[in-house]
């Protein structure tokens, strides 16, 4: 089992969560593959001090990709959608 500060390893910023963020006010993450819902609400209360009221997580797997003649895969990753209660923001994703 991963450590608080190994839980979350780092934001995902792109065009589709940060309209999430602005409409719903989700924040996307990628986590430890063996994080588990309880410990990732923990590790981002812990963390940015504030009070979460929902995670969804998903299995990414991995993409095949070819370097000259050999075939492999890019490892797979697991990501997690964090909803805020309201009024709580991360900094970090308003830049």
């Amino acid at each position: 089992m991963p450590t608080m500060l190994r839980t979350i390893v780092r934001p995902i910023v792109t065009e589709k969560t940060s309209l999430a963020y602005q409409d719903r006010g989700e924040y996307t993450f990628e986590v430890h593959p063996d994080a588990t819902k309880t410990t990732i609400k923990a590790a981002i209360e812990s963390l940015f001090g504030v009070s979460v009221v929902g995670v969804w997580t998903s299995q990414q797997r991995g993409k095949p990709r070819r370097v000259g003649g050999a075939m492999g895969l890019r490892p797979r990753w697991k990501k997690a959608i964090v909803k805020l209660k309201a009024g709580d923001t991360i900094e970090i994703f308003e830049g």
